[in-house]
């Protein structure tokens, strides 16, 4: 009998070890990620334009200060995202090989344009 307790106990403790790990690894991973913030005004995307290192993910939290909606929209980054009128929104892009891409408003393509350029 303290055989399968002894062996209950030493599974919950791998399994606990494991579990703390594991957050902490992913603790460092998001710390590390490097955030950037663009503004939604007026239809227009401020900054315009975004630098962001070569081969790095990057967290993106757009503000969207419009009443109207507006969505974030890539087709070289592969997302879209809507951004609710006075709310903010959070997109993750990268890792990505130094080069520029272009990204939108869709619902004001002619006012809302931006670009990443990586390098």
């Amino acid at each position: 009998m303290s055989y399968i307790s002894h062996y209950s106990f030493s599974k919950k403790a791998f399994i606990a070890i494991c579990c703390l790990l594991s957050l902490s690894f992913m603790t460092r991973v998001y710390a590390a990620t490097p955030i950037i913030t663009i503004d939604i005004r007026n239809h227009l995307f401020i900054p315009s334009e975004i630098t962001i290192p070569e081969n790095t993910k990057v967290k993106l939290i757009i503000h969207n200060y419009d009443e109207e909606d507006e969505e974030f929209e890539s087709y070289e980054l592969n997302r879209e995202k809507v951004i609710i009128g006075k709310r903010k929104g959070t997109i993750f892009i990268g890792p990505l090989p130094a080069g520029e891409y272009p990204f939108f408003g869709e619902f004001f393509p002619k006012t809302a344009q931006g670009k990443v350029i990586v390098e």
